[in-house]
């Protein structure tokens, strides 16, 4: 428990951070940021694997069919939020992906009823309602659906669901996932070359080694995280998660001065509010856990 729990809050804080290396290169589009950050981190992890010589438990997973399909589903959803997160942060949209973060520990719990049995209490479905409230406030006030947010907040929701399912070391499984989705990177780098569109290349030397360090800025924090995945139960790897956004919002509002309406900040409140009410009825609730074991124990 405190192993998983420390790797969770090293995981969570390095993305919360991750935002200021993104905005180095807020004048690449983020197709081909994707493309790099797929590409880098293959060659980062790879490069783990080959040190560790872990190449036969690759070759398992690849015969192991469901274990397969787990992580090519990991792959597609964890590429999914790096391109809207990249995006979000290329286009002053900060604020937004700290509110998608602070949804998904609730997101989680919706998972966690529908597809591990899990049963919230009546406090715990309280929260749900009121980040229910704060979504929808938001989508009044922008006049459409905060897709940022939301796109965030369920592709790593079952991003997390679907590590859940897979029990392997953090970097071989890392390792599929990039996999997966690198081919389609390449792809990508072959078109955008013919066409003369790539800018990567044309970087400053600085900023281009800064930009292939992309794989273990990625992957480090993934790393942690998988091994959180194994220890923690997905509800309370959720609710840990609320330290990432409180960084990359106190970052859009201090660093990059962006602008927050009032019925941002109300959405925001309503979410801290609604992380307070699950924190206390999970609380209670293994209080009174406790206190069943140790009269059956008497």
């Amino acid at each position: 428990m405190r192993s998983g729990m420390a790797n969770a809050i090293i995981a969570y804080t390095l993305w919360g951070l991750i935002p200021l290396y993104w905005k180095w290169f807020e004048t690449m589009p983020a197709e081909e940021l994707l493309s790099h950050r797929i590409v880098w981190s293959f060659v980062f992890v790879g490069a783990l694997i080959a040190l560790k010589k872990r190449w036969r438990e690759i070759v398992e997973i690849v015969r192991n069919r469901r274990m397969l399909l787990s992580l090519i589903l990991c792959g597609l959803l964890i590429s999914v939020n790096w391109f809207v997160f990249i995006w979000a942060v290329g286009n002053e949209h900060v604020a937004e992906t700290s509110l998608g973060y602070y949804l998904n520990p609730l997101i989680n719990v919706l998972l966690a009823v529908l597809f591990l049995r899990e049963k919230p209490s009546r406090g715990q479905w309280l929260a749900i309602a009121i980040a229910g409230i704060s979504v929808l406030t938001v989508a009044i006030d922008y006049g459409h659906i905060p897709w940022v947010s939301l796109t965030l907040a369920f592709s790593f929701g079952f991003y997390s669901l679907a590590k859940k399912k897979v029990t392997l070391d953090a970097s071989v499984g890392l390792l599929i996932e990039t996999l997966v989705v690198l081919p389609l990177a390449l792809v990508y780098w072959g078109y955008i070359s013919a066409k003369h569109l790539d800018t990567a290349w044309t970087l400053p030397l600085g900023s281009l080694l800064l930009l292939m360090l992309s794989g273990v800025v990625t992957a480090t924090p993934l790393l942690f995280f998988a091994r959180a995945a194994r220890k923690l139960t997905l509800t309370t790897l959720g609710f840990v998660q609320y330290i990432g956004p409180t960084i990359t919002l106190f970052i859009s509002i201090w660093v990059f001065k962006e602008k927050i309406s009032s019925v941002m900040l109300l959405s925001f409140v309503l979410i801290w509010i609604a992380l307070i009410v699950y924190s206390a009825a999970s609380m209670k609730a293994a209080k009174e856990s406790g206190q069943a074991v140790r009269r059956a124990n008497v």
